[in-house]
């Protein structure tokens, strides 16, 4: 038996174990955002302690950003606080650091692959959940906590307990309007919100094998949702290709992509755990609960058993189709689904049509990089044709830390990654998970749509 390409990744990076069992483990790149890392900076002050590795260490400005207006001072004072504290801690430190005016400013998980940062065999850590979107590119990268930011700051280590491995094998061919997102809410609502725990999930067969590198980042970056706080796909040709020329990628290429291909999980690798899914007959998926695996196919019954808080709240009946149930917004954007890719389908669809009066509909790139790139595809004189608000990159009203909230009862079809309740930012509203061409066919008329029927 060979070795999967965690234990490889794991194996290169653990420094020792702990008294605890746990190992400390080396971390190969450590990303920050504005809203996890003033408290971590905070506390290596209070002990006098320098950033080890600087250089390991990259920053940007996201989740609270304002998406609407960047005139400084923001609006909001807590933003302009964050943000600020970010600049200075940065600056003080020798950090790189993306700001609001920068060209490479973003979503945390779309910058870093963007600037080619992110590469196969690294150990990837941010002080946010959605870090495993970092594993399509063959990295083993995972959330954390402010205590753990603090840790690596400190070390450039952290103490980590090692997951098994379930090895996911995704087969079939996808029909035309069924995307990456369906496969990973699938996967969910197949396995559960917490049949991933203390595993990594490594995503393999011929649909990946088929899937562009930001398909693949949907992927991953829903694993978490999933239990698994790691979630990866094993380099290969596609992975070389997108990095190559990137401003961070390595210098001496071709030697670095050797080391990468022997990273890889070898044919016969041993894993703790097999999910086979055929998505031959997969509909494009929503969610009708408070939680990413209470999902189905828009052309199914909620079931009969389905979680009656969940449905309490939704204001959905059992044995309800969601297909024709009317939205208020409509949001498009999160580091989900806020790349290039996505905003061109979501594009294609509402070219040439309008947004269903008093339906509020946003567009929220994922990226400064991925704006300018749809501005000079005219891309977003589509969106605002047809009635979409257009706004400058960030978290936007995937988790609503700024002033893009849904007001009251309001019901949001959403191409974000978390439908819990007060997720995005009305105690009382509403969301509803599911692929970006398919938030275009709600906007266009105005109630859950199955977006197969308009392309």
């Amino acid at each position: 038996m060979s070795q999967n390409l965690l234990n490889k990744v794991w194996d290169i990076h653990k420094i020792k174990t702990l008294p605890t069992g746990q190992d400390q483990l080396f971390i190969s790149l450590h990303l920050i955002h504005e809203v996890t890392s003033p408290q971590a900076f905070g506390m290596l002050g209070e002990r006098g302690l320098k950033v080890l590795y600087p250089e390991r260490t990259f920053g940007t400005v996201d989740h609270i950003i304002p998406t609407d207006k960047r005139e400084r001072p923001f609006d909001d004072e807590l933003a302009e606080g964050m943000i600020r504290a970010l600049e200075d801690n940065t600056a003080k430190n020798g950090i790189s650091y993306f700001g609001p005016d920068s060209d490479h400013q973003g979503i945390v998980h779309i910058m870093g692959p963007e600037l080619g940062l992110t590469q196969p065999g690294l150990t990837i850590a941010c002080g946010d959940s959605h870090t495993s979107t970092h594993g399509a590119f063959g990295a083993i990268a995972f959330g954390i906590g402010t205590s753990q930011i603090r840790d690596i700051l400190a070390t450039q280590t952290m103490a980590l307990s090692k997951p098994k491995v379930r090895r996911i094998n995704i087969s079939g061919t996808l029909k035309k309007g069924v995307y990456a997102k369906d496969i990973i809410l699938k996967i969910i609502a197949d396995l559960g919100v917490n049949g991933g725990l203390g595993f990594a999930y490594e995503y393999g067969g011929e649909v990946i094998d088929n899937m562009s590198m930001e398909e693949r980042m949907t992927i991953c970056n829903m694993t978490i949702e999933g239990g698994a706080r790691v979630g990866y796909v094993n380099p290969d040709n596609k992975t070389y290709e997108y990095l190559k020329g990137r401003k961070y990628a390595p210098e001496d290429y071709e030697t670095a992509v050797e080391r990468w291909k022997s990273l890889a999980s070898g044919k016969d690798a041993e894993y703790d755990d097999v999910y086979n899914l055929d998505v031959s007959s997969l509909e494009p998926m929503v969610t009708w609960g408070i939680n990413p695996g209470q999902a189905l196919g828009v052309g199914d019954q909620i079931p009969e058993d389905a979680d009656e808080q969940a449905c309490s709240f939704m204001g959905f009946d059992r044995g309800q189709v969601l297909k024709g149930t009317e939205i208020d917004v409509a949001f498009i954007g999160s580091c989900t689904n806020g790349r290039i890719s996505d905003l061109r389908i979501a594009a294609e669809v509402v070219k040439g049509k309008k947004v269903r009066s008093g339906v509020r509909a946003l567009v929220v790139p994922g990226s400064r990089s991925v704006a300018d790139q749809a501005e000079r595809e005219g891309l977003h004189t589509i969106f605002k044709e047809a009635g979409f608000q257009w706004r400058e990159p960030g978290c936007s009203m995937c988790l609503a830390m700024n002033p893009d909230k849904l007001e009251k009862r309001e019901l949001c079809a959403s191409s974000s990654n978390r439908n819990f309740i007060g997720r995005q930012g009305s105690p009382t509203g509403r969301t509803v998970l599911m692929s970006p061409a398919m938030v275009a066919a709600a906007a266009v008329n105005g109630v859950i749509s199955d977006v197969r029927e308009m392309l």
